[in-house]
């Protein structure tokens, strides 16, 4: 039997996804979204009242659950924080290298644009980045105290959301490549400097 077919919201939301990706908030328009998604004009507005600012708020906070989702995915399993971070990194420059450097981050693009011009997105990506944070510092909870797990989170999506600016400038993975045996130093500085009594204190490999 066939998959269904997704419906008229769904793909509404996921080609604005991808053009905002691409294009960016200001450089996306509604009708472009509408003709991508094989979906009539007016059925955006009947899904999103508030038009193309509700339409970007409700992609940026599905697409950060995704993300993060996707994130958390590669690092679990890996008793070496280290390796799992620099793995995940070069996982992110081989899909934006497969992309062919079109495809980043939904959020950092939307928030770039807009952090001094709507406060509804801005608060959104906020959010976004807010619960990455909290996600990946319970993640490296595991190994750090809590104050160094928020640091190592923090720095996690700094750098790789500056690695993919720098990989998509000069359309080579090599920044995003540098980036995660960048970030694995630090987790594995940190894991070793940890107190006594963590899973892998002193024991994080090198990648």
């Amino acid at each position: 039997m066939p998959p269904p077919t997704p419906s008229n919201r769904a793909r509404i939301e996921s080609t604005a996804a991808r053009l905002f990706r691409r294009n960016g908030y200001t450089g996306t328009g509604l009708k472009q979204i509408s003709a991508d998604a094989g979906a009539p004009f007016g059925s955006i507005y009947h899904h999103f009242p508030g038009g193309k600012q509700q339409l970007a708020e409700t992609v940026i906070r599905s697409t950060g659950r995704e993300y993060l989702d996707l994130v958390l995915g590669l690092l679990d399993g890996d008793p070496d924080p280290a390796a799992a971070v620099h793995r995940a990194f070069e996982a992110a420059a081989t899909d934006l290298a497969a992309a062919d450097y079109a495809d980043a981050c939904t959020i950092a693009t939307v928030a770039l644009e807009v952090a001094s011009t709507d406060e509804v997105l801005r608060v959104a990506t906020a959010d976004v980045f807010e619960t990455w944070v909290q996600a990946l510092a319970e993640w490296f909870g595991t190994w750090c105290d809590s104050g160094v797990a928020r640091e190592l989170a923090q720095s996690t999506i700094m750098i790789l959301e500056g690695a993919f600016v720098l990989s998509r400038a000069s359309r080579d993975p090599e920044p995003l490549l540098v980036a995660g045996r960048s970030m694995a130093a630090l987790v594995r500085a940190a894991v070793d400097q940890a107190p006594p009594g963590r899973p892998d204190h002193g024991h994080v490999r090198s990648s």
